[in-house]
């Protein structure tokens, strides 16, 4: 049996602090840098509003197609009956596994490999989710969890699974429950019309990362509503149409769209000097560049894009200053 202190993983609003949240120490900015990233985070770099043209800047790379269609995901079928769950791990190799369920109580579904577990919110009326496969190459022990009482939860259903990614892309390369999206998804067509002129990588990832802060707006109403929420799960559709939402929202829209261009993007959630904020950026991997007056996304290697924070211009509180930065989630 575990306590919800254990499984308590979801990320409400920018802005919660944790004074114990540890530092990496260095200066990292909030576009990207060209030395390696990695999940540790690595790389500093200037915001956005150094360029007077955010569509600016050298692009590099091989010719760049666009993927045909998004390949959508294979879910676990939805139960029928109470209580009955079910685990789908026949694309695991594909960086993602699925899972529903039928329960009266709350549902948690957890993805544990060797000492790190991940655990997302289950709809316990047989709606299916995705979560990445990522921790990389290895065991893997899925397991649904039910709330008994209080903060305890039971193990009702369990898999191992033993995981050999086609590429270390792939948990970034597809839908998942926290950058969610169809070949019919709004974001997906929005993707495809910015890229439609893009000669390389590097043109793709100004297109989006230009569209996004130029267009969407950081919602500070919705962060205070969420600064002590737990549960929260971005919608790229929704904030693509409304153009304004928090942290994760940016992120997820972000990772969305590069996602079904194939590009490799991934949801970082962590924290942000300097009062320790708990915050949502990217970290995107292009075989190419963009150089833009004073950050640079080099070839192949992570960098990270705070969309959040060049699209603010660094103007809000809830999003910290753009320097130091403490990865704990890779979604």
């Amino acid at each position: 049996m575990l306590s919800a202190a254990v499984l308590a993983l979801s990320l409400a609003g920018c802005g919660g602090s944790s004074e114990s949240a540890p530092s990496d120490g260095a200066a990292q900015g909030a576009l990207g840098a060209t030395s390696n990233a990695g999940s540790e985070g690595a790389g500093g770099a200037t915001n956005a509003s150094e360029s007077d043209d955010p569509l600016g800047g050298e692009t590099s790379g091989p010719a760049y197609s666009a993927p045909a269609a998004v390949e959508e995901p294979t879910v676990a079928e939805a139960p029928k009956d109470e209580p009955q769950c079910a685990i789908d791990a026949s694309c695991a190799s594909k960086g993602y596994v699925s899972a529903a369920a039928v329960n009266s109580a709350r549902l948690k579904l957890q993805v544990s490999s060797g000492d790190m577990s991940y655990n997302y919110d289950l709809p316990s009326d047989g709606t299916p989710i995705v979560a990445p496969l990522n921790m990389g190459n290895g065991d893997y022990e899925i397991r649904i969890m039910q709330n008994t009482q209080g903060n305890n939860y039971v193990e009702i259903a369990a898999e191992s699974v033993s995981v050999a990614l086609d590429s270390e892309f792939e948990p970034y390369l597809r839908p998942n429950q926290f950058c969610n999206y169809r070949n019919d998804s709004q974001a997906v067509a929005k993707a495809r019309e910015l890229a439609a002129g893009a000669t390389n990588q590097g043109d793709v990832v100004r297109a989006v990362y230009s569209y996004i802060v130029q267009n969407v707006t950081y919602d500070t109403q919705k962060a205070k509503e969420l600064a002590d929420a737990t549960g929260y799960v971005p919608n790229p559709d929704e904030t693509l149409a409304t153009e304004k939402g928090i942290c994760f929202d940016y992120a997820s829209l972000a990772a969305a769209m590069l996602r079904s261009l194939g590009i490799p993007c991934q949801i970082v959630t962590g924290y942000v000097s300097p009062d320790n904020i708990y915050h949502a950026w990217n970290m995107v991997y292009i075989d190419g560049s963009w150089s833009c007056l004073g950050y640079n996304i080099g070839p192949n290697a992570w960098t990270r894009m705070d969309l959040t924070f060049a699209a603010s211009d660094g103007g809000t509180s809830e999003i910290g200053d753009g320097t130091d930065y403490t990865d704990r989630y890779v979604y």
